[in-house]
């Protein structure tokens, strides 16, 4: 792999105009917004173990390729740490957690329930970035987050009926808020797909034992169905989707960017209704009419960049 030239530029300072940063956010998120329902689907016939790992080693075996063909630079010592963040986040915890929760709960509670994962990842931004977004802003965000909590809550019957799924969907939001935010500033010096690449490639051992574990418990026995959908998971929710995700990050803002995945949850619930019919409720309606409109009131608020830059490399 060869060795890349490098320019030094703000890390924290977008790389374009937001509206750039917003359509390829939006590409990502639509991407993603299948993963709920089809993992739902998947579920019926593999394991939520195997889903959420061996995804990973079928979207790992792609990054490699794609690494090697392309003769990427290898990174940094100072950045594999960083990717191991990522890796956490987006290629461990999330899969696996939404891929347990999802075994007992709805695929449309579930895509509602991770609406809180924009909020999340955008505090995430604000302590890693030193990005300032306007208080209007914050106040978006927080709607958004409450409403999508008053959902899980209200749907499972209070505090009292708050069921385990929903404290792995919470952990799950919070791996990949993680996740999101550093991988969007590792995009802007090593690239966006190449962020993702790296991550999965690092996480392949781990995910290849516990792949091996979940086969060893039970035999895969899934229905040609069960198996498209889980060809979706791996190349497309794993892997692909992050091409556009990560890259629509690395334009930034980060903070506001992550806001579009506000309408992730209607549109998963949408799905879900098309595909596995599933009902909406007007609880669900509702929910689902609160968080795009706060999605679209955060994406038009102005943030503002700390005066605590600091220079990176990023790759031309």
């Amino acid at each position: 792999m060869s060795v890349k030239s490098s320019a030094t530029v703000n890390a924290w300072v977008p790389l374009s105009s937001t509206s750039t940063g917003l359509v390829w956010g939006f590409v990502g998120v639509a991407a993603f917004s299948f993963t709920m329902p089809l993992t739902r689907v998947a579920i019926g016939g593999l394991s939520p173990l195997f889903i959420g790992s061996g995804r990973a080693v079928v979207a790992a075996v792609l990054a490699g390729v794609a690494l090697v063909v392309t003769r990427q630079a290898l990174p940094s010592v100072a950045q594999w740490k960083r990717i191991g963040v990522v890796a956490a986040g987006v290629v461990f915890g999330f899969p696996i957690l939404t891929s347990y929760a999802l075994t007992v709960t709805p695929a449309s509670h579930g895509a509602v329930v991770v609406g809180l994962l924009p909020a999340a990842t955008a505090v995430v931004a604000v302590l890693r970035t030193g990005e300032r977004p306007a208080p209007a802003f914050w106040l978006f965000s927080l709607a958004g987050a409450v409403a999508t909590v008053g959902f899980a809550l209200l749907q499972g019957g209070g505090f009292a009926g708050v069921h385990w799924a929903d404290l792995l969907l919470f952990g799950a939001v919070l791996a990949a808020a993680v996740g999101y935010a550093e991988g969007g500033l590792l995009a802007r010096e090593i690239g966006s797909w190449q962020t993702v690449s790296w991550a999965l490639v690092l996480s392949s051992p781990l995910m290849l034992v516990l792949a091996g574990v979940a086969v060893a418990r039970q035999a895969p026995s899934g229905t040609a169905v069960e198996w498209a959908c889980f060809a979706y998971l791996s190349a497309v929710s794993m892997y692909l989707g992050f091409f556009a995700w990560y890259r629509g990050l690395a334009i930034g803002p980060i903070a506001r960017v992550s806001q579009v995945q506000l309408v992730q949850p209607v549109m998963s619930i949408c799905w879900a209704a098309l595909l596995l019919g599933e009902h909406i409720g007007w609880l669900t309606f509702a929910g689902g009419l609160a968080v795009i409109a706060c999605a679209g009131g955060a994406v038009r608020t102005r943030l503002g960049v700390s005066g605590l830059g600091s220079t990176v490399a990023v790759s031309r």
